[in-house]
């Protein structure tokens, strides 16, 4: 098997724990509360990477043995430092406003449909990076607009008003895409598994200052939803995030986005299969227009297909 379609293959299962893990999220609330869930998934998220952090660490000094290196100054290892903590908690503040508005947004939704608008942030992120004085493809407003009419045939009722579920998902929409901004800002310049461990302990941290304030978990709420914590925890967070930084270094970067939108396909088929949710055609054509606009959003212009070409035959 080369390396491109073990890549693939791994980012397919990125997308399908992704896709399922909002199944988890909805039945972790089934005896825990929206925060405490959170603070306990996050914790155990950070926890588990640790230890993925040090067998990256045993590979990369591994490799680097088979060639010269640099040792770097105090100094600038004190300025990476500064600039890992400083991503984590911009990240881990990002992701928590995000992430709970998710969580809570889940109490009223379903699955499936929470999957879609979440998945929205792909044609969010290009619209926000304006104000950032990047350039916006012409397709995109394109994208815009048919997403618009899918969110308004999945989500609006009769009488044009909106699901208090489903408007926190949009919104939380909004906050993933300023969390993606921040990555897209901070990932560069930083160790991106060490970054990803501090935001999870961060999003725990602020996570359980609102657990205690407006919620009372008992220990025996947290064992009993043992299954959808880890799975949240561990394979979501965790095993996912890990398999997605694995992957994408063998495949091209527009097939990694694509397959990783899969993460809404997988999102309704679980929320049907174990959630036993149902959408009605309305819906089903909304979500197919939001994948429509999703797919199309992440294809490369000529633009970006002549700059890929130049920077190979450089």
């Amino acid at each position: 098997m080369s390396k491109k379609i073990r890549a693939n293959i791994l980012l397919l299962l990125t997308a399908l724990i992704w896709g399922s893990a909002f199944v988890a999220q909805i039945k972790g609330m089934d005896n825990l509360g929206p925060f405490s869930f959170a603070c306990i998934r996050n914790m155990v998220g950070a926890i588990f990477l640790i230890p993925v952090i040090y067998m990256l660490d045993k590979l990369d000094k591994k490799n680097n043995a088979k060639g010269p290196l640099s040792e770097k100054t105090e100094e600038e290892k004190k300025v990476e430092r500064k600039i890992l903590i400083t991503g984590g908690i911009a990240c881990g503040i990002a992701l928590f406003i995000a992430g709970s508005l998710q969580q809570v947004g889940l109490m009223y939704t379903t699955a499936g449909k929470a999957g879609f608008i979440t998945a929205l942030y792909i044609v969010i992120v290009p619209i926000l990076g304006l104000f950032l004085k990047k350039k916006v493809k012409p397709v995109i407003w394109g994208c815009v607009a048919v997403a618009a009419v899918g969110l308004y045939l999945l989500c609006i009722k009769e009488g044009f008003t909106i699901g208090i579920g489903d408007l926190l998902i949009l919104i939380c929409a909004f906050g993933f895409s300023i969390h993606i901004l921040i990555i897209d800002y901070f990932s560069p310049k930083t160790d991106g598994v060490r970054m990803s461990c501090i935001q999870f302990f961060i999003v725990s941290i602020l996570s359980g200052i609102v657990m205690f304030a407006v919620e009372t978990p008992t220990v025996n709420d947290i064992l009993i939803s043992w299954m959808p914590i880890l799975y949240s925890g561990v394979l979501s967070s965790g095993i996912a995030y890990t398999l997605q930084i694995v992957a994408q270094k063998d495949t091209d970067p527009t097939v990694a986005s694509l397959l990783l939108s899969l993460e809404s396909v997988f999102a309704v088929l679980s929320g049907m299969i174990v959630l036993h949710e149902v959408l009605s055609g309305r819906e089903i054509l909304g979500c197919l227009l939001m994948f429509t606009a999703i797919i199309v959003a992440q294809l490369p212009s000529k633009e970006d297909k002549l700059a890929s070409e130049n920077k190979i035959s450089a």
